[in-house]
């Protein structure tokens, strides 16, 4: 019997990458992509409130482009590669925005937007990218979830943020972070 067909060779090898996969399991593979924006402009003091608005949300998009690009994205992308051939495989998630004032002793406003990945927007994605990649159709569906979901998330705080306006928690530094967690969902 050869090397490549001892059936006892082959056996050790799929349970050193089993153990290898408990491993990596244990040691809780990286289950979040997320931005973090910085204001340093202060606003003057006659500045309207739409426009201190307006900055805020500046903020916030230019945090959701950060993690859009972020190296992190990816290897959330790359736990879809086997999505083609498990036909109940789906995720769960959150995309959670945090604005702090970095120079106000007012609490951070936080929302947070659930969302859900089924096989059947994977598919969706397949024919707009016209590849079968599911790095790339998953990496394109995270993108929209996470572009939703701060949306969602802001449309949730934006009450506070006005609030903070009145308290003049934004003249200062604003902080800005956008967060995506995501989960296998059983």
């Amino acid at each position: 019997m050869g090397f490549r067909t001892n059936p006892d060779r082959i056996l050790e090898n799929i349970d050193r990458a089993r153990s290898r996969a408990e491993e990596a399991g244990r040691a809780g593979p990286e289950r979040q992509a997320s931005g973090r924006e910085l204001d340093t402009d202060v606003p003057d003091s006659d500045t309207t409130n739409p426009e201190r608005i307006k900055r805020i949300f500046k903020t916030v998009e230019r945090a959701y482009v950060k993690a859009a690009q972020s190296a992190e994205l990816g290897p959330l992308a790359s736990r879809f590669q086997a999505v083609g051939d498990v036909h109940h495989h789906h995720a769960r998630g959150d995309v959670s925005v945090s604005i702090q004032y970095l120079d106000s002793n007012r609490p951070d406003d936080i929302g947070m937007s659930p969302f859900e990945i089924r096989p059947d927007d994977l598919v969706e994605a397949r024919k707009l990218t016209k590849t079968t990649r599911p790095d790339v159709n998953a990496m394109k569906v995270l993108r929209k979830e996470l572009r939703e979901g701060v949306l969602t998330a802001y449309k949730k705080i934006e009450p506070r943020i006005r609030d903070g306006l009145r308290e003049r928690a934004d003249v200062g530094h604003v902080a800005v972070q956008v967060t995506m967690d995501l989960r296998p969902a059983e």
